[in-house]
């Protein structure tokens, strides 16, 4: 059924696809029918940075910015929803059209540039959900606030979210916002965690309620760099770390009509980046922080090859639009499988 849904949605432009199949979910949702033709995945829990998961399959960051879908989303099963990216200020980000399709390589190309309407509107709306499930907000900066002065657009994020998230993640490696990428490297990013880490402790301290920070990173490092972000995050003391964004590589999509597309790069031509990142950083940071891996899981041994690499968690995304429901319980029966085995 899934796929003749797909087929129909696929025939209209990607974003108008994108709010008719989100706004259908939350038709479903709260009328029932998605109660009845979808069973979620039967239980495999984890305790990830201190947080109780009913199972280790989570939805990216991206398909609900703005936290608008988490009923209909919720329903489907998902260990945990994370929602965003959200700036202090709403911004339309870059003009249309910004998002397209390549189903010949399970993968999509976007350059939305954070579009959402700011951080107001998205805690109005977590303060009032009834999804009862672990939620992450992700936060990022304006694209009109300079490189220089991001800290503040990151603290005002981590403070107007705070009491509303199961846990924060901080986007440093977006393409589509100029000179983000900038912040995660040398002593830009030790500025930027150390400012994260004081905010996290502000907010701790006024509430009471200690709420985990991952740093979510880019794909595209060589082994220096991932090595220098490992040990940045370790003595910041970050919670996690989110690998990865999407790739500025064309390298596996070339000679498609729109491989040349500026924007980033998600879905299957990233799966291996990905697990190279995954890899090194669990070499160098072991058990010490938490990987949640997420880029080019289209199937369950996508998903059960990150866990291998050392993740904890997994995120979908573009492979969720092409698969629909069935990917998550099939990626958290290879997930239990790899249990078995180690048994």
């Amino acid at each position: 059924m899934y796929t003749l849904l797909r087929n129909i949605l696929f025939a209209l432009p990607p974003e108008t696809a994108h709010r008719i199949a989100l706004a259908s979910l939350d038709l479903g949702a709260g009328s029932g029918l998605l109660k009845a033709l979808v069973r979620p995945p039967v239980d495999l829990p984890v305790t990830v940075m201190g947080l109780d998961f009913p199972n280790p399959v989570g939805l990216a960051a991206g398909l609900d910015k703005n936290a608008d879908h988490l009923q209909g989303l919720g329903a489907l099963g998902f260990g945990f929803i994370e929602v965003g990216t959200v700036t202090p200020q709403p911004q339309p980000g870059n003009p249309a059209p910004r998002m397209f399709r390549l189903p010949e390589h399970g993968a999509i190309i976007n350059r939305m540039g954070f579009n959402n309407e700011g951080l107001d509107h998205l805690i109005s709306r977590v303060a009032k959900r009834r999804y009862p499930g672990v939620l992450g907000i992700n936060v990022g900066k304006n694209k009109i606030t300079p490189a220089e002065e991001a800290e503040s657009d990151y603290r005002k994020g981590i403070a107007g979210v705070y009491d509303h998230a199961d846990y924060i993640t901080v986007n440093v490696s977006s393409p589509n916002t100029p000179g983000l990428r900038d912040l995660q490297f040398g002593d830009s990013l030790k500025r930027l965690l150390d400012a994260i880490k004081q905010e996290q402790r502000t907010q701790h301290n006024q509430s009471g309620r200690y709420v985990p920070v991952a740093v979510k990173i880019a794909p595209d490092m060589d082994d220096e760099e991932i090595v220098f972000v490992a040990n940045a995050l370790r003595n910041a003391g970050m919670d996690g770390v989110v690998a990865t964004n999407t790739t500025i590589s064309r390298e596996l999509v070339k000679g498609h009509p729109y491989g040349d597309e500026a924007g980033g790069l998600s879905g299957e031509p990233v799966r291996q980046a990905s697990l190279r990142v995954i890899q090194r950083l669990y070499q160098e940071l072991g058990e010490d922080i938490p990987i949640i891996g997420v880029g080019g899981i289209s199937d369950g041994e996508s998903a059960a090859e990150k866990i291998r690499a050392g993740a904890k968690l997994v995120q979908v995304y573009t492979g969720f639009i092409y698969r629909g429901p069935a990917l998550i319980g099939e990626a958290v029966e290879a997930i239990r499988a790899l249990g078995r085995q180690a048994n």
